[in-house]
């Protein structure tokens, strides 16, 4: 059965004291966050200026901070901390459901070709000078790389679908097809580029960066990610089915090809947006809902919730790496992500300590 005992390492029989564990490094983190950089901040000072901030001046004295410190917090860091955190939420949860919707644990958010649907709008976008006019200098290569993105998981719905309904193999094949032909057409766009800078900027955002974080886009993206992370909380029932396949499901009265589309319309909006935001940041999509299964069972309805909170950590902690390990250099996070995730992955394939779904 999806989710018994013996799926949880003894670390998941403690599941409700380990979440608010979770909760409270999440905290802590974000505090240590907004105080490192080119300019170190005190860690008291900087939890009172984000008590002040969070809390409307009800509760954080800002008696003798900085206003210098106060701006660099509030216009600067907080903005890549929820970022951080959003971003995490984010991926982790794509990653786990589409896992569980092409039930294959080598699985992740961008398996249906949206990261190279995004980058190739990304890359059309910066290499046409499309992000650099007047009329979309905030949002052009965000706009060019969502509608990359929602383009190519069109085209992966709609081809899988061809022949009958949309299995698990049938998408993951149309992802690789439509993704290997969306990575053709870009490096095709930069071989033919004459933009030195243009194309330096395409290898960088690639990597994926929370470099260019601001409040002016934390509404959307919090929007799209926190709707989604709701909804897929209340479809443990349906995602544990997705596990079983599609026989099974049928005698529990699941129709798994409606919801395998829907998942993956939903799925393909919320990863759409966070890299038109971050560019393309690998192995946490992956990763991380490998950990939560091994310490809390492939039941979702504990999977998901343990999921959301340590991909917001493991986040937080990448980006932390990525301003810290060398001095006065921003690292793009993607690559913090994977030199982390692959040795993490490498390691639990060779120890086999739990059975995917169950």
């Amino acid at each position: 059965m999806v989710g018994r005992e013996a799926n949880r390492s003894w670390i998941g029989r403690f599941y409700l004291p380990v979440l608010l564990l979770l909760l409270f490094f999440i905290a802590v983190s974000t505090v240590y966050s907004v105080s490192i950089g080119q300019v170190h901040i005190p860690f008291r000072q900087s939890m009172n200026i984000l008590l002040h901030v969070l809390t409307g001046g009800r509760l954080g004295s800002l008696n003798g901070i900085e206003e210098s410190y106060f701006n660099i917090i509030y216009q600067i860091r907080m903005p890549r901390v929820i970022f951080a955190l959003l971003i995490g939420m984010g991926l982790s949860l794509c990653g786990a459901v589409m896992q569980a919707t092409v039930q294959n644990p080598l699985a992740d958010p961008y398996i249906i070709g949206i990261s190279s649907g995004a980058s190739l709008g990304a890359t059309v976008a910066i290499l046409i000078g499309f992000g650099s006019g007047t009329l979309f200098a905030n949002f052009g290569i965000a706009f060019g790389a969502f509608a990359g993105a929602a383009v190519t998981s069109v085209a992966v719905l709609l081809l899988s679908s061809i022949g009958g309904k949309a299995t698990s193999v049938k998408l993951i094949l149309s992802g690789v097809v439509v993704g290997a032909f969306c990575s053709s057409f870009s490096n095709l766009v930069i071989y033919f580029a004459n933009n030195a800078e243009g194309v330096q900027q395409v290898a960088f955002w690639s990597m994926g960066s929370l470099a260019q974080s601001s409040w002016e886009k934390i509404p959307i993206l919090s929007v799209v990610v926190l709707i989604g992370c709701v909804l897929f909380l209340f479809q443990h029932r349906v995602l544990n089915a997705m596990l079983l396949g599609d026989e099974s499901a049928v005698t529990l009265g699941i129709n798994l090809s409606v919801f395998r589309k829907l998942y993956m319309i939903l799925a393909a909006l919320i990863t759409g947006t966070m890299v038109a935001y971050a560019g393309t940041i690998g192995f946490v999509g992956l990763i991380v809902p490998h950990i939560c299964r091994g310490l809390f069972g492939a039941d979702h309805k504990r999977l998901i919730p343990a999921t959301l909170l340590v991909g917001s950590l493991f986040l937080i902690w990448a980006d932390i790496l990525s301003r810290i390990l060398i001095h006065n250099v921003d690292l793009p996070i993607g690559i913090i992500t994977s030199v982390i995730g692959s040795p993490l992955f490498i390691y639990m394939i060779v120890k086999k300590g739990y059975n995917f779904g169950g």
